[in-house]
């Protein structure tokens, strides 16, 4: 376990229920021209927007779907033509995302893909984006307290990230009274993410003590809380811990990379429709298993998976293999799709395969896995 660590957040962060009532008054710290960035339904933006002061100057722009570098890069020109003092982005990870990868776009010269990475040139972003204020409406991906934004190249049938130290949001605003309109299969996928962000920084290669203890509270709730939150969208408590779990998760994927669930998701991702946290549920225990076979086949200790499942069962004496068995029944309880419901075939393993090798996320993984392992992952998951 690292004792040394460095970590870094959001500038500031503002929770607790209708703290979205602030917004306003923090938007005229920054200017008075807008750039509102929000999803296919814009009620909650509008609702935000008629709370501006009137001299505000407000421009929508709407994320339909995941975000793809074209869409960014027609959000940058926005952004500049406008002359925009400020970005928000009001939605879930992919609006988040969008506004980050929009604000830190209309101050940087050159395109987007000489900053990207994987696919990119990688280039590190030479001037700070434009402030940016981030407000999840979901609770899973943490995206309001990373400092990176993922994106999909259609072209290139993956999804890679725009990640800079600069790209942390100015303020995140996390308000779970957002969350309550989410509908059940929403929470559950979304609620599998933030779960995956923290279990596998929590066993992560480069896990340190500080890390570890935003993971293990961000577990206990999300263990105790989100079936209640899948069953009971008003319940307040637990929509509460799913918002400071999703918080508490983002926190950690930003400062120690993630594992094998993520390595494959951005691939998975890139080359079918599927949902971020139906790619996390549908492997989750699979790499779970494996990695815990991998660890006993090297002779290391399952230290971190033994406590793993304690947290996750609320038992105080289970053990790494009953961690698996909670991950599965839960994602059977959630009803979420299987990864074979969105055309994925075998046929498709070996350039999963491939492409997971190459993902940064892999690096974090607890031990490093063999082709063998990766191809057993996925035929688990089916």
């Amino acid at each position: 376990m690292e004792s040394n660590f460095s970590f870094a957040t959001a500038g500031q962060l503002i929770f607790g229920n209708h703290s979205v009532n602030s917004v306003p008054d923090l938007v005229t710290n920054f200017g008075k021209k807008v750039l509102l960035v929000t999803g296919g339904n814009k009620s909650k933006a509008a609702e935000l927007r008629t709370a501006f002061p009137d001299e505000t100057e407000c421009t929508y722009y709407s994320i339909k779907g995941e975000p793809t570098t074209s869409v960014i890069e027609e959000g940058v020109q926005l952004a500049r033509i406008k002359k925009c003092d400020v970005v928000i982005g009001l939605g879930g990870g992919s609006v988040i995302d969008s506004a980050k990868a929009i604000a830190a776009m209309a101050t940087n010269p050159g395109k987007l893909m000489d900053y990207l990475e994987v696919i990119g040139l990688g280039k590190p972003l030479s001037q700070k984006p434009l402030p940016c204020i981030a407000i999840p409406t979901t609770a899973g991906t943490g995206a309001e307290v990373t400092k990176n934004s993922v994106l999909k190249s259609v072209e290139k049938q993956v999804k890679v990230s725009l990640r800079s130290n600069y790209m942390y949001p100015d303020i995140a605003v996390v308000d779970p009274v957002l969350t309550y309109s989410m509908s059940p299969a929403l929470t559950a996928s979304t609620g599998v993410d933030a779960l995956t962000h923290l279990l596998e920084t929590f066993v992560s290669s480069q896990a340190n003590l500080f890390n570890d203890m935003l993971c293990r509270e961000g577990l206990t709730r999300i263990a105790r809380s989100l079936l209640k939150a899948y069953k009971n969208g008003n319940d307040r408590t637990a929509r509460e811990d799913m918002a400071m779990a999703s918080m508490l998760g983002g926190m950690a994927l930003a400062n120690v990379k993630l594992g094998a669930v993520h390595g494959f998701a951005g691939p998975m991702g890139g080359m079918f429709p599927i949902p971020h946290g139906a790619v996390c549920a549908g492997l989750m225990a699979a790499v779970i298993e494996t990695n815990i076979n991998a660890l006993q086949r090297e002779g290391k200790a399952l230290t971190k998976f033994d406590e793993l499942a304690k947290i996750l069962t609320a038992n105080p004496n289970a053990v790494a293999a009953d961690a698996v068995i909670w991950a599965a029944d839960l994602v059977s309880t959630l009803r979420i799709p299987s990864l074979s419901a969105f055309g994925i075939t075998k046929e498709d393993f070996a350039e999963l395969v491939k492409k997971a090798k190459a993902s940064s996320s892999m690096k974090g993984n607890p031990v490093e896995l063999t082709d063998e392992d990766l191809y057993r992952i996925l035929e688990k998951s089916f």
